[in-house]
C-alpha cells in the first residue's frame, strides 16, 4: 500500500522524486524518504510523519540538488512502528544499496536468523530491511548486480515491490515485481519507476507494467525487462495514458473527497457512454466485452470494503433482471476457502485499483476452478484488468481520496449495466426499459440535486457532529447502501457507525438506542417502504434521534416525529439508490470537514490495500 517513485535522467532527482510521492501519498503517510548519489555514495533523507517533514529536511541538503538518479517512499505501517527508523528507503550492512518496498516479505524472520548468524545487524522492525542486507549477500556470491538481485527476490517469499539503488551501479535503478502494482515510465533521457501512474504524470504518459516474476533494469536512455527465473530479456508493450494530471488536482476544491463526489453525474454519463443503442423500438444495453460470453449458471461477485458494498448492492438486481443466483463474498474470507464452483460459474471480481490483494488472489483461485472470471475496475492495465478473462472498465478516472467515492458510483452504474445486459440475454421480452431510461436522466437529475443536497448535509454535519455511535438502517438495495454510509462516517469522522438491516434492529442492537445514539434511515420510495417506516417508530419510541433520508413522493406518516426528514427527488426505485448514496457521502464529509478531521488521508488507511 506504500508509494514508491524512482527516477533516473538528467535533471536533479529530488524535486521529482518529492513531487511523485506527494502524487502518491494518498497509499501511505506514516513516514517518507530518499535516497540519492551524492558524491559516489548514498545519501538517505528520511522522517515520520507526512511528506511535509521530509520536504523540511530536504530543504536544508542543498547537497542533493545535483544527483540526477534516486528513488523515493512514503509508507503505510505493515511491519515496525511508523517512526524514522523503520521509514524507507533501506540500507544494505556495507552502505552500498538502498532500497524502497511495497509489500510483506512472509519468510522474513527465517531469513533475518540466517543473516544474524553470518553477523548481520539491523536498525529497524522492517521486513524491507532484511531484505536490503539479504540482496547484498546474494550480490556478493553472483556475477553481477542484476543476478544477485534476482536471486534475492526468488528466495523472498509473499508480496513485493521493490526498487534498488547501488553506489557501485549510480547509474542504474533496479526493480522488481509479485503481486504488488509497479510500472515503469518511458520518457525523453529519462525513464521512471513508480507504484501509481500519477508519480510521473507529470513527465510522461508512456508507460510499461511490470508483471509478477520481472525485473527491470532502468538507464536514463535505456531499459531492459527480464524473467525473474533465468533473466531471460522479455519484450514489453508501451501503453500510452490517456487522461492527465488535471484529472487527479484538486481545482480549487478544499479535498479531493469532495470534489470526487462532486464528479459523480459525469463519471455516470461516462460509465453510460457508448454502453446503450437505439434500436428501433427501444434502447438496449451493449457490453461488446462480454459478446463471446455464455450464459452462466450462477454468478459469485468478490470484493472488498466499498467494493462489496457494491457487489451487494448489485446482486439485488441482477438476479431481478437475469434471474442468475448471485452470491457476494468477502474476498479476504472467500480466498481461505475451498469454494464449490461449477465450470460454468461466473466469477466477478470488483476492485477500484484493480490491485486489491484479496480480490486477486480470490480471482486466481476462481481460475484454478475452470471458471470465468471478470474482472470489473478502474484501473487500465492494473493486475485485475491483466488476469481476468474479460475486464469492465468503470471510466471513473482517477480516485485520490482514500474514502472511496465516485468508485462505488461507477461500480454501481456498471452494475447495473451488467444487470440489463443479462436480463436482456435471457429473455428480451421482459426487458425493464423503465430503469434504462432512468438511468440516462441520472446524470443531469443528479447534478440538479446536488447544490440543496450539499447544502443540507452541512447543516445536519453540525448538528450531528457531536455523536460518538451512529446507526445506518436499510432494506433491500438500501440495506448495502446503509453499510457504506456507516463505513463513510467511521473513516474519516472517526465516529463509530453500523450498518444494519433494518428487520434485524429488534434481534438485538435496538438495546442501544437512546437520545444520544442517533440512526440514519434510509426511506426509499420503494416497496419496502411500509417496513422500513416501522422501524423508524421502533427507533423513536426509544426516544432515538432519527435522519430520515425520504423521497418527496413519500407518504412517511405525519404522526412519526423524526428529528430530520432528509427529501431527495423521486426517481425509479433503483436509481434512488445513487441519490442515497451521495446524500451519506456527503453527510460523513461535512461531520469530519466540521470537526477538523484529515478528510483525504484518514488516519491508518491506504487507499490501496495491496497486502493482506
Amino acid at each position: 500500500m506504500c508509494g514508491i517513485v524512482g527516477y533516473n535522467g538528467y535533471k536533479p532527482a529530488v524535486s521529482i522524486l518529492t513531487e511523485g510521492l506527494s502524487h502518491l501519498e494518498y497509499r501511505g503517510y506514516d513516514s517518507a524518504g530518499v535516497a540519492l548519489i551524492h558524491e559516489g555514495k548514498l545519501a538517505v533523507h528520511k522522517a515520520a510523519g507526512k511528506l511535509s517533514a521530509l520536504e523540511a529536511k530536504l530543504d536544508t541538503a542543498l547537497h542533493l540538488q545535483t544527483g540526477t538518479t534516486g528513488i523515493g517512499h512514503t509508507r503505510w505501517a505493515t511491519h515496525g512502528l511508523p517512526e524514522e527508523r523503520n521509514a524507507h528507503p533501506h540500507l544494505s550492512q556495507d552502505g552500498k544499496i538502498a532500497i524502497v518496498h511495497n509489500g510483506i516479505i512472509e519468510n522474513f524472520q527465517e531469513l533475518k536468523t540466517e543473516l544474524l548468524a553470518k553477523g548481520h545487524h539491523f536498525i529497524s522492525d522492517t521486513d524491507t530491511e532484511v531484505l536490503a542486507h539479504l540482496i547484498e549477500e546474494e550480490i556478493s556470491s553472483s556475477s553481477s548486480i542484476c543476478d544477485g538481485f534476482a536471486k534475492a527476490l526468488r528466495r523472498a517469499h509473499g508480496a513485493y515491490a521493490v526498487v534498488m539503488l547501488t553506489s557501485d551501479r549510480p547509474d542504474v535503478l533496479y526493480a522488481g515485481r509479485m503481486s504488488a502494482p509497479l510500472l515503469l515510465g518511458i520518457g525523453q533521457n529519462e525513464n521512471f519507476v513508480a507504484s501509481d501512474v500519477p508519480a510521473f504524470l507529470a513527465h510522461t504518459r508512456d508507460v510499461i507494467f511490470l508483471e509478477d516474476y520481472e525485473i527491470a533494469c532502468i538507464e536514463k536512455d535505456a531499459w531492459k525487462i527480464f524473467s525473474l527465473d533465468g533473466l531471460s530479456p522479455l519484450e514489453k508493450k508501451v501503453h500510452h495514458i490517456t487522461w492527465d494530471m488535471q484529472s487527479a488536482s484538486k481545482d480549487g476544491f478544499p479535498h479531493f473527497m469532495i470534489k470526487e463526489i462532486l464528479e459523480q453525474p459525469r463519471v455516470i454519463k461516462d460509465c453510460l457512454a457508448g454502453r446503450i443503442i437505439a434500436t428501433p423500438d427501444r434502447r438496449q444495453v451493449t457490453l461488446n466485452e462480454l459478446n463471446r460470453l455464455a450464459f452462466p449458471s450462477r454468478l459469485r461477485i468478490v470484493g472488498c470494503g466499498t467494493s462489496y458494498h457494491a457487489g451487494l448492492w448489485g446482486q439485488h438486481l441482477i438476479e431481478k433482471l437475469s434471474g442468475i443466483p448471485t452470491a457476494v463474498e468477502i474476498a479476504s474470507e472467500f480466498r481461505y476457502r475451498d469454494p464449490l464452483l461449477c465450470p460454468d460459474e461466473l466469477v466477478l471480481a470488483v476492485s477500484q485499483s484493480g490491485e486489491t490483494a484479496d480480490t486477486l488472489a480470490a480471482l486466481r483461485l476462481a481460475k484454478t476452478k475452470g471458471c470465468q472470471v471478470i474482472g470489473l475496475c478502474n484501473v487500465v492495465g492494473s493486475s485485475i484488468a491483466r488476469e481476468a478473462d474479460i475486464v469492465l472498465y468503470t471510466q471513473a478516472g482517477p480516485e485520490i481520496s482514500v474514502a472511496s467515492t465516485k468508485a462505488m458510483c461507477s461500480q454501481m452504474t456498471l452494475l447495473s449495466l451488467l444487470a440489463l445486459f443479462l436480463g436482456q440475454e435471457k429473455n428480451p421480452s421482459v426487458y425493464d426499459d423503465p430503469f434504462l431510461e432512468a438511468l440516462i436522466a441520472l446524470p443531469d437529475q443528479l447534478s440538479a440535486a446536488l447544490p440543496e443536497m450539499q447544502e443540507y448535509s452541512a447543516r445536519l454535519a453540525k448538528r450531528y457532529s457531536a455523536a460518538h455511535n451512529f446507526y445506518y438502517l436499510g432494506r433491500g438495495q438500501c440495506y448495502p447502501l446503509a453499510l457504506e454510509g456507516a463505513l463513510k462516517l467511521k473513516e474519516i469522522s472517526y465516529i463509530h457507525a453500523e450498518g444494519y438491516p433494518a428487520g434485524e434492529m429488534k434481534h438485538g442492537p435496538i438495546a442501544l438506542i437512546d437520545h444520544n445514539f442517533p440512526t440514519f434511515a434510509l426511506a426509499m420510495n420503494d416497496i419496502l417502504f411500509p417496513k422500513v417506516e416501522s422501524n423508524i417508530q421502533e427507533v423513536l419510541a426509544r426516544q432515538g434521534q432519527v435522519i430520515a433520508l425520504v423521497q418527496n413522493n413519500n407518504s412517511m406518516r405525519p404522526d412519526l416525529p423524526v428529528d430530520d426528514l432528509w427529501v431527495l427527488p423521486s426517481c425509479h426505485p433503483v436509481v434512488s439508490s445513487f441519490f442515497a448514496l451521495t446524500a451519506m457521502q456527503l453527510f460523513s464529509y461535512h461531520v469530519a470537514d466540521y470537526l477538523g478531521k484529515d478528510i483525504d488521508q484518514p488516519r491508518n488507511l491506504a487507499k490501496s490495500v495491496t497486502v493482506e
